[in-house]
């Protein structure tokens, strides 16, 4: 059996979406290139599931299996718009490549753009091998500036390969030079503690993966705990989610080094708290490191005993 093919055996059953409707919209607050803290909506987009079959990966849990109609996309965006409030930034994230013309028709770029005409920046998410001419063409007809996000993940040699990404570190070198060298901003999402990276390692391998992303050229980085509920990663033998702790000190090493902004994603955090006595404080405290990259006094827990 191919990997592929496992990972497809071991999965639940995905979720009930709408191809006109996101699955989900936020709006949060970033802190911008320029220091400034600013608002930023979020668009969930509903449409195929990508192409790649990532080990870790649990957002197929909101796609269809087939490509939406055209001008499904626009519909989608416009309704989140109607209900969020105003922002210079907006993020299209559609669990998949934004590239990928199976998931988002590239006859629907120009009535996007126009959509996204009120936002001086978008970000949007891509496999790195999909970054090439439709970026540029999309890129052109925005108003704004073109940020584009790609999952980097981990520079471990082994885990990225057994990841089932598809993606070497010279792809990922690649599309950040083409980015790069056309003007386009680059966003690396790294995980913390992925599968085959032991816990006592954790903290190393995502400090790597900081280094490369930036020496590539990334203005940021967002650092995701991995989180097990795919179905694949419960079978893993020897997989653990990191603890919040190993978040914050990656959060730290990060921000220490000053080669760009990196942020924590705070989602679904509780699952990584092994204490309930310092858990608030420390959401609190990764959320004030996300807004002003500066790294606050540590926190001694007498419950657990942690400092961090």
């Amino acid at each position: 059996m191919s990997l592929d093919a496992w990972i497809l055996e071991k999965r639940p059953a995905r979720n009930a979406v709408d191809p006109f409707r996101p699955y989900a919209f936020s709006t949060e607050s970033e802190r911008s290139k320029d220091g400034a803290i600013v608002p930023v909506n979020t668009v969930f987009l509903t449409n195929r599931e990508c192409p790649w079959r990532c080990l870790m990966c649990d957002l197929w849990k909101n796609t269809l299996q087939e490509t939406v109609p055209k001008g499904a996309i626009p519909t989608q965006i416009k309704y989140a718009l109607e209900r969020l409030p105003q922002a210079s930034c907006i993020k299209l994230y559609n669990s998949g490549s934004f590239f990928d013309p199976r998931a988002i028709p590239p006859a629907d770029y120009c009535e996007i753009a126009a959509k996204l005409r009120p936002f001086t920046h978008v970000i949007v998410e891509s496999h790195p091998a999909l970054i090439g001419p439709a970026c540029l063409r999309f890129q052109e007809m925005l108003s704004g500036r073109l940020e584009v996000a790609i999952g980097l993940e981990t520079v471990h040699p082994d885990a990225l390969l057994r990841l089932n990404k598809r993606m070497t570190l010279e792809d990922f070198t690649s599309a950040a030079g083409f980015l790069r060298n056309n003007d386009v901003d680059l966003r690396a999402f790294i995980l913390v503690q992925p599968p085959f990276v032991p816990g006592p390692d954790a903290h190393y391998w995502a400090a790597r993966s900081l280094d490369f992303a930036f020496e590539c050229g990334a203005s940021v980085a967002t650092l995701i705990p991995t989180r097990g509920g795919n179905g694949a990663m419960e079978e893993i033998d020897g997989f653990e989610p990191p603890r919040i702790t190993t978040l914050e000190s990656c959060l730290e090493y990060g921000i220490s080094i000053r080669k760009g902004r990196v942020f924590a994603d705070l989602w679904d955090l509780e699952r990584f708290s092994r204490c309930s006595a310092c858990y608030k404080s420390r959401t609190a405290r990764l959320q004030h490191m996300n807004l002003h990259q500066m790294i606050p006094d540590a926190i001694q827990c007498p419950a657990c005993g942690v400092a961090q």
